[in-house]
């Protein structure tokens, strides 16, 4: 059979120019299917919520409960009928797509995440198109090299590249694009991958730039340097945007626990949930202050605080209810990220802090503005787990140097909190939350990355254990099983190991066996004292024990050599 004519056509080139023009095809495949993902989100908002939002307000509020119902019921339907690894922001399900499946996304993906995250968010949802953009372009680019000849086991690359340029189209920010992708997907800021990485979201910016325009977000004015009361809050902020962070990712992820656990309500029911309690407090605001910032992105009244038409008491309303919006959108199994909220909450902290402070002292225009964007970077930082990201995605959205110091003090003091109060970030917890083991994720980069993880990273072999030392009992335990090694267990304590070749020569001379010591580890040890135990055991074989010394599992050399060449591989 033919290969196709984009195989047929790349095999023409050169090899290192046929690598340069995958990427660039990865790239602005990619920024194109987050711009068309882009445009019908806009284009459902603008025709259905905001529409309504110039009639009588029991019309808005009738008809904005329709398109919420219906749009929950189709994203429920879409997803749990056709690809559930499709809801949420999508990011954590690419992240386990790039390292367990070496980049290989299947098509449902794409075209689901396309129709379910535009129904949802166009549809009122309170949740971000960024994450998705990511998950979405990915997916476009890994269906791309399929396309390109590249095998299953190879296609990282454009997986990498797509969302790269996904989250560039959808931020108008390549710098920022690139360094998520190497924070967070791929783990590492200097991996080879980085200048196809860097390309493709170059190209993710131009494409939006070539359909939308230069700022595809939200714009900034009166940036300039804050006065020293700025940089004096400047912590204040950061600590308080950093709070919000970390109790969104609990709200939603524990909520997301419960509504997972729920067997009387079916899944495709459930994401109408959290559409009912966004409706219900998008409308109870726009009642009482014209704002539609609980709907959707939220953007149009994030872009009015930093311009400073919204007053702070406006501003504290719109971020609970938002925030409460938002989180159990995500909890109840809704289609959208965390990008956009976790910028509209950090914003709003902001506007809010600089509104109180400024009862008591004067606040230049560049001190509110400086606060507010801090507190933007601090929230996004501290639930992805990025920093980096963070503060180049405010520097690129306001090419202003001047406010590069505030947003690495904001950053520090952030991270810090976060850290230590969610030992993992939004996306490795949700994985965890999900069963998946990170450290079987992601393959440590080196040796000494290898040494330091736990024995909990090494799959443990389920033990065969003799509690009897019977002959008839030997006898039956060699036959059942070809083990050479057999951990001895008697009253619930581990006396030892019995050798097969022990076991058998006990048996002919009629002996009680002898029993080897028995080299014993926990789950929280780590791979270096392991192999050291191993090493210097008598029978190369160590039984993992928890607390109380019940046995849980079995290592052997061999084990531990597989599980490396397997790390190596991946």
């Amino acid at each position: 059979m033919n290969a196709p004519f984009l195989v047929q056509y790349l095999q023409k080139l050169p090899k290192q120019g046929r690598e340069y023009v995958k990427i660039c095809l990865y790239g602005v495949a990619a920024g194109l299917g987050a711009v068309a993902f882009q445009l019908v989100i806009t284009a459902l908002f603008q025709l259905g919520l905001v529409s309504l939002s110039h009639q009588s307000f029991a019309t808005f509020a009738v008809g904005s409960f329709v398109i919420v119902v219906l749009s929950s019921l189709t994203v429920g339907i879409l997803l749990n009928a056709f690809c559930p690894e499709a809801a949420g922001s999508g990011i954590p399900q690419l992240k386990l797509a790039f390292w367990k499946d070496c980049g290989a996304v299947p098509w449902r993906v794409a075209w689901v995440k396309f129709l379910a995250g535009s129904v949802s968010i166009g549809g009122g949802a309170s949740m971000g198109r960024e994450g998705p953009s990511v998950q979405l372009a990915g997916a476009v680019s890994s269906n791309l090299a399929g396309l390109a000849g590249e095998p299953k086991q190879n296609r990282r690359a454009a997986t990498a590249a797509g969302a790269a340029a996904g989250l560039a189209a959808a931020f108008n920010a390549p710098l920022a694009a690139t360094t998520f992708v190497l924070e967070e997907i791929i783990g590492d800021l200097n991996s080879r991958l980085l200048g196809s990485v860097l390309l493709a979201s170059v190209l993710g910016a131009l494409v939006v730039h070539g359909i939308i325009g230069k700022q595809p977000a939200f714009t900034l004015t009166g940036v300039d340097t804050p006065s020293w009361v700025g940089y004096a809050m400047t912590p204040v902020v950061a600590a308080l945007a950093g709070l919000a962070g970390v109790y969104f990712q609990r709200f939603a992820l524990g909520l997301r626990l419960r509504t997972r656990a729920v067997q009387r309500v079916p899944q495709w029911l459930v994401p109408v949930g959290g559409g009912l309690i966004a409706w219900g407090l998008g409308v109870a605001v726009f009642y009482f202050t014209g704002r539609l910032g609980v709907f959707g992105l939220g953007y149009d009244d994030l872009s009015s605080a930093l311009s400073g038409d919204i007053a702070w008491k406006i501003a504290l309303v719109l971020l609970l209810a938002k925030f409460a919006a938002t989180f159990c959108c995500y909890g109840f199994g809704g289609c959208g990220g965390i990008f956009s909220p976790c910028l509209f909450f950090g914003g709003m902290v902001g506007v809010v802090a600089a509104g109180l402070i400024g009862l008591e002292w004067h606040l230049s225009r560049p001190d509110i503005l400086t606060m507010a964007v801090v507190g933007m970077s601090a929230t996004l930082g501290s639930v992805v787990g990025a920093p980096v990201t963070g503060i180049l995605i405010v520097f690129e959205m306001t090419h202003e140097f001047s406010l590069v110091p505030a947003l690495m003090l904001g950053a520090l003091v952030s991270q810090a909190i976060s850290r230590k109060m969610n030992p993992e970030n939004f996306y490795d917890a949700l994985l965890t939350q999900d069963g998946h083991r990170l450290e079987h994720v992601r393959p440590p980069r080196d040796l000494l990355g290898w040494q330091q993880l736990p024995v909990a990273a090494i799959p443990i072999s389920k033990p065969v254990i003799v509690s009897d030392l019977a002959p008839a009992a030997i006898q039956q335990v060699l036959k059942a099983h070809p083990y050479s090694r057999f951990p001895v267990v008697r009253d619930g304590k581990l006396e030892g190991i019995l050798t097969r070749p022990e076991a058998e020569a006990a048996l002919a001379g009629n002996r009680p066996p002898r029993l080897e010591p028995a080299a014993t580890c926990h789950m929280e040890q780590t791979i270096r004292e392991l192999q050291s135990l191993l090493i210097n055991s008598s029978t190369n074989f160590a039984a993992v024990t928890d607390g109380g010394g019940q046995v849980l599992g079995v290592l052997t050399l061999h084990d531990l050599l597989r599980a490396q060449v397997e790390k190596a591989g991946e």
